[in-house]
């Protein structure tokens, strides 16, 4: 694994917006490399550089990845039975012990339940063990730029080489399942009850960021490209229809099943959310209610209690750092490195706590990302219908990966793919 300097495509800009993205520069709220007011956008966006891995590394952190969801999905049912970890979640005591029988519910199902997409935040050197760092299993953006704009730049930079990516081929196979009620293979009672008629709600927070919209907007066209009819809308405009006890969109129509780019614990402490606990309607919500648990920091010491000295895992602890020297705090329910904390020799960092003020904290152990010409890249390996699916790189300057990290995109070291090849791991 090794990171290269490359020629930046002139238009790139233009390309990649064209592509989806965005936000491909401006993506921090601060104004330039600095924050410095007039200062030129910092681009998030980053093709000066590469990163290669060989075809043998890409195959390690794919089995890595499909071992460690299966961990984590073992590690959320020891979660529900420790009410010490349960507690530390931060949710309201009596909603808390609603909700146990629902997700213990949701956990039975979880093989059958349908499940689309999540990303491991991983970190290696292509040498030592893979290191789990988080697992965003219920909401992660980053999508479009991992699935659709590497892509378009490898067909352009290196046309004759290969990628780790089969996000939007899984996207689209495991949106016919969805539809279908079916599993790999085409078996009958795969993925739940299916969708019977076809049409699948897309909802997103209204005042939620650019790379949300962007990431619903492109799921809607894989779920539209799988045969299934998508209605992008905001949560705002769910309604609840008490004469005919469902959730229904603006024109009353009723949302059966539901892709929610909200987190599950918004979700639930929203009055609407009381539909959903006394199970009052039967939308079909993607994800289920048990991808929570595995959003959540606390995942991180269930794991390490149901697996400890894993070597693809680091210490956690509720409740503090219990003799560790070395750590970083983060909120049980943060994303983009807010309210994390990093106590270490060689680093002292505290981040604003924006969306994650007073939640309780998990503390990991700290390991610091390796470097490579002075970056630190967190793998970013996505998750797709339960499978791995491919890579998506963000590097940071310091020891936060948050919203002032660059995407950077990779490529293998190998002969391009065939079509048969694609077809034969889509089908496995």
């Amino acid at each position: 694994m090794r990171r290269e300097r490359l020629d930046a495509r002139p238009d790139w800009l233009e390309r990649v917006e064209a592509q989806g993205l965005t936000y491909a520069v401006d993506r921090s709220e601060q104004e330039g490399p600095a924050g410095a007011a007039g200062a030129a956008p910092r681009a998030y966006w980053h093709e000066e550089h590469a990163y290669v891995l060989t075809e043998a590394e890409a195959e390690h952190l794919e089995a890595v990845t499909e071992e460690l969801h299966r961990m984590s999905v073992e590690a959320a049912r020891h979660l529900l039975r420790r009410p010490r970890l349960l507690a530390s979640l931060g949710l309201p005591e009596p909603l808390l012990d609603e909700l146990v029988p629902l997700l213990d519910e949701s956990l039975a199902g979880a093989a059958t339940s349908p499940t689309l997409y999540g990303r491991f935040d991983l970190v290696w050197d292509g040498e030592g063990p893979v290191s789990m760092l988080e697992y965003n299993a219920d909401t992660p953006a980053g999508l479009v730029e991992a699935a659709v704009c590497q892509w378009h730049w490898l067909e352009d930079v290196a046309p004759d080489r290969d990628q780790w990516n089969l996000l939007h081929e899984r996207l689209v196979r495991t949106w016919r399942r969805i539809g279908a009620g079916t599993g790999a293979g085409g078996v009958p009672g795969g993925f739940g009850a299916g969708v019977p008629d076809g049409k699948v709600h897309l909802a997103v927070g209204q005042e939620e960021p650019t790379e949300d919209w962007a990431t619903v907007g492109y799921l809607a066209e894989t779920a539209a490209e799988a045969g299934l009819d998508p209605v992008v809308l905001t949560m705002e405009s769910v309604g609840w229809h008490a004469g005919r006890g469902c959730f229904v969109d603006a024109d009353l129509a009723e949302i059966s099943t539901c892709f929610k780019m909200y987190p599950w614990e918004w979700l639930l402490t929203d009055p609407f959310g009381r539909h959903v606990v006394e199970r009052r309607a039967t939308t079909t919500w993607v994800e289920p209610l048990w991808k929570m648990l595995l959003s959540s920091k606390t995942i991180l010491v269930a794991l390490w209690e149901t697996y400890p000295g894993h070597e693809n895992l680091l210490r956690a602890e509720v409740d503090g750092p219990h003799g560790m020297r070395e750590y970083v705090a983060k909120p049980v329910f943060g994303w983009e490195g807010a309210g994390i904390d990093v106590v270490a020799d060689d680093v002292a960092t505290s981040r604003p706590e924006g969306h994650t003020a007073g939640q309780p904290r998990v503390f990991q152990e700290y390991l610091p990302a390796p470097r490579f010409g002075g970056a630190a890249p967190v793998l970013g390996s996505w998750v797709v219908g339960g499978r791995a699916a491919g890579l998506g790189i963000r590097e940071s300057d310091g020891p936060v990966t948050d919203t002032g990290a660059r995407f950077v995109p990779h490529l293998l070291d190998v002969p391009r793919s065939t079509p048969e090849q694609v077809s034969g791991w889509l089908d496995e």
